[in-house]
C-alpha cells in the first residue's frame, strides 16, 4: 500500500511538473490590423468604432493591452493607417473571436456605425491582417512604462524579409540564441514583442516593435546598439551572413485610446 502511494506521489508531481512546464512554454500570438483610410471621416469613424466598441468588447473577452496606433508622418505625407496590435493567448481565443463579438450586444449596439455601414459609405479603404508568433526568448507581449505625452512617443514597428524560408529562420535563431534579443533587453529599448510571422502579405518575415520616449532617445538607444561589442561580434559571424534581404521601419504614436 505504502509503495503504491509513492508512485501516487511521483506520479502527482510528475504531473505538476509538466503542467507548470506547458504554463511556462506557451508563446502569445498576435494579430496586427492595419486599416487603410481615405479620408478624415473615414478616420474619425474608425477611431470611434475602435475607441468606443472594439476595445471595449476585447476587454470583455479577456483580452488586455491591445495596441492603437498612427503614422508619424511628414507634411508631404497623407498616410490616414491606424494600426491595431491585439495579443492572444492561443489560435483558440483568435479563432473564436469574431463569434463572440457577433453575439455581444453591447459591442454591436455600440460599433453599430462602423459594422452596418453602407456600402456607398465605407468606413475604410482596405483592412490588412497579420497573425505572428512570439519568439521563444520573448513569449509573452510586454508594455512599456513610457511617462512623456503619447504624441512625442515613438513606437518602431519593423518588419525583417529574407530570401529564402532557411535564411529566415535564421534570422529568428540570430535574435533568439544568438543573443540580439538580449543586447535589445541590456540597451532598454523596451520591446513589445518580437514575432514571426505565419500569416501575411509579406513572407517570408519577421516582426518586431520597440518603443521609445520620443525620436531624440529612439536615435540615442539605436546609435548604441550599433556601437555595441555585443552587436559588432553578432553581425561579424559568418552563420549568420544575408539573413535579411529588405526592412520596413515604421514610426508610429499612440492614439490616446490606446491600453499604452
Amino acid at each position: 500500500m505504502k509503495k503504491v502511494v509513492n508512485i501516487l506521489f511521483v506520479a502527482g508531481m510528475l504531473f505538476t511538473s509538466l503542467i507548470a512546464y506547458g504554463q511556462k512554454g506557451k508563446r502569445d500570438y498576435y494579430q496586427i490590423k492595419t486599416y487603410t483610410l481615405t479620408s478624415v471621416a473615414q478616420e474619425q469613424r474608425v477611431d470611434k468604432y475602435l475607441q468606443d466598441a472594439f476595445l471595449p468588447a476585447l476587454h470583455r473577452q479577456g483580452i488586455q493591452n491591445v495596441g492603437v496606433f498612427k503614422p508619424i508622418t511628414n507634411k508631404s505625407d497623407s498616410s490616414r493607417n491606424i494600426y491595431v496590435l491585439i495579443p492572444f493567448r492561443n489560435l483558440e481565443q483568435f479563432n473564436s473571436l469574431e463569434n463572440k463579438l457577433a453575439a455581444d450586444k453591447q459591442y454591436l449596439s455600440d460599433g453599430d456605425d462602423y459594422i452596418n455601414t453602407n456600402y456607398t459609405n465605407p468606413a475604410f479603404a482596405r483592412v490588412e491582417s497579420i497573425l505572428l508568433f512570439a519568439f521563444s526568448d520573448m513569449p509573452v507581449m510586454q508594455t512599456p512604462k513610457l511617462t512623456g505625452p503619447r504624441t512625442e512617443r515613438v513606437y518602431e514597428l519593423r518588419s525583417y524579409e529574407s530570401a529564402s524560408e532557411s535564411y529566415y529562420r535564421n534570422k529568428v535563431d540570430m535574435f533568439n540564441a544568438g543573443g540580439e534579443i538580449k543586447l535589445f533587453d541590456k540597451l532598454q529599448f523596451n520591446a513589445i514583442f518580437y514575432g514571426e510571422v505565419i500569416s501575411g502579405p509579406v513572407m517570408p518575415n519577421l516582426m518586431y516593435m520597440t518603443s521609445f520616449e520620443n525620436q531624440a532617445s529612439r536615435d540615442a538607444h539605436w546609435k548604441s546598439f550599433s556601437d555595441a561589442p555585443e552587436w559588432k561580434e553578432l553581425v561579424a559571424m559568418e552563420k549568420y551572413k544575408n539573413n535579411v534581404s529588405h526592412i520596413d521601419i515604421t514610426f508610429l504614436y499612440p492614439t490616446e485610446y490606446s491600453d499604452y
